[in-house]
């Protein structure tokens, strides 16, 4: 009986829905974000990386930053005696140069300027500091050169009225309002002038100044300069000079030998001319002209008048006629004075012979027309001369 009767499995019930409950209501369901919008763990992991990296480049960055641009300490004060401690604790940063600094701040000083962390000098303050400087050491060296070329100025001079001087310097109008700023433009410009200037203390204790040698070199005249340097060598500019000087004399000399050797001769183929021509006239002419002539008044007929200074000059043409054979001197009553005269003697001469000679000589050598011409020119040139001074000494 067991056999015939089979098992039966009951039949599987179907679940039940659920209830509908507040939260799924459809209106629910809608304010419910989407699964898609949810990052997923891969997203969150590359995430949480990037922020990482983004951090120890920032920390990175910082670190750098700090070593290369430390954050600004502030100033140590200056008047404090544990500034040094503050430097070595690392606490504050020394106060710089021209800068007085108070409870960590800085100021500097009258004449400077800040600049970022540290005082520069005022650009203006500094102009009219050097401008001073440069006119301060004019009017020394000039003093001092005065003093060695003539003796008139001064050496020394005290560094206060170097100081009072600069008072009335141009550039003290420009400071009216800040007169302070001017007085520490003029120390600035003592420091300058004190550096390039000889020093010493006088008897009383009072700092005085004085221009180098090296400088009043550049502010020393022409004239003085070359004064120094005859006195500096002496030994050499006196011999020299003296050879010049005798040198010039002996040209002179030579140069006046040889005027008066020529000029000489000159006047006296003038003088022999005139004579022998008066003499000539004389002879030959009806109102019996006196053959001599005063040998005053031929020196004024041939001297010119510079040349009748010069005693000379007619004193040797007076030796040349005294060797002539051909002409005579002697005295003579003239006018109720006592006169030199000077008379050609024409008989037995040869100058007129020798004369026509040279003038057919020349004839042969030019045309007919032109020699007759100035044969006559000639002619009529020395008579006019002889008879002009024959007519002066008949009318005596």
């Amino acid at each position: 009986m067991s056999s015939s009767y089979a098992y039966v499995t009951p039949p599987k019930k179907r679940p039940k829905p659920p209830k509908p409950t507040a939260s799924s209501s459809p209106a629910a369901v809608a304010l419910q974000p989407p699964l898609h919008l949810l990052p997923s763990k891969h997203d969150l992991l590359r995430l949480l990386a990037v922020v990482l990296i983004a951090s120890t480049i920032a920390a990175s960055l910082n670190l750098l930053a700090g070593l290369f641009n430390p954050g600004q300490k502030p100033f140590c004060d200056s008047v404090s005696d544990a500034a040094e401690d503050w430097v070595e604790d690392d606490s504050c940063e020394p106060c710089p140069a021209y800068g007085e600094c108070h409870d960590g701040k800085l100021e500097c000083i009258r004449g400077y300027k800040r600049q970022g962390r540290i005082c520069v000098e005022d650009g203006d303050v500094s102009e009219t500091a050097r401008n001073l400087a440069q006119w301060a050491e004019s009017r020394l060296c000039d003093g001092y050169v005065r003093f060695l070329c003539y003796g008139t100025g001064t050496s020394w001079v005290s560094a206060e009225d170097i100081l009072k001087n600069m008072d009335g310097h141009p550039a003290r109008d420009n400071f009216l309002e800040d007169t302070a700023l001017y007085i520490f433009a003029k120390q600035k410009a003592m420091e300058a002038i004190e550096k390039s200037s000889e020093n010493r203390r006088n008897s009383l204790g009072l700092k005085e100044l004085k221009c180098p040698d090296a400088i009043a070199e550049h502010f020393k005249p022409y004239t003085c300069r070359l004064r120094q340097w005859i006195v500096e060598h002496i030994l050499l500019v006196l011999p020299s000079c003296l050879m010049l000087v005798g040198s010039l004399i002996f040209l002179q000399k030579i140069r006046r030998r040889h005027y008066l050797s020529s000029r000489v001769e000159e006047i006296y183929d003038q003088v022999c001319d005139i004579l022998e021509e008066n003499a000539l006239m004389s002879k030959e002419s009806i109102d019996r002209l006196e053959p001599w002539v005063v040998a005053a008044r031929l020196r004024d007929h041939v001297l010119l008048p510079k040349e009748r200074k010069d005693p000379v000059l007619w004193k040797k043409v007076e030796e040349l006629v005294q060797e002539d054979s051909r002409v005579d001197r002697y005295p003579k009553l003239v006018k109720g004075e006592q006169k030199e005269v000077w008379e050609w003697q024409v008989e037995g001469n040869l100058s007129s012979s020798r004369k026509w000679k040279k003038g057919e000589t020349s004839a042969t050598k030019s045309s007919p027309g032109s020699n007759r011409t100035n044969f006559g020119v000639a002619t009529g040139q020395s008579t006019g001369s002889g008879s002009a001074l024959s007519k002066k000494q008949s009318s005596h």
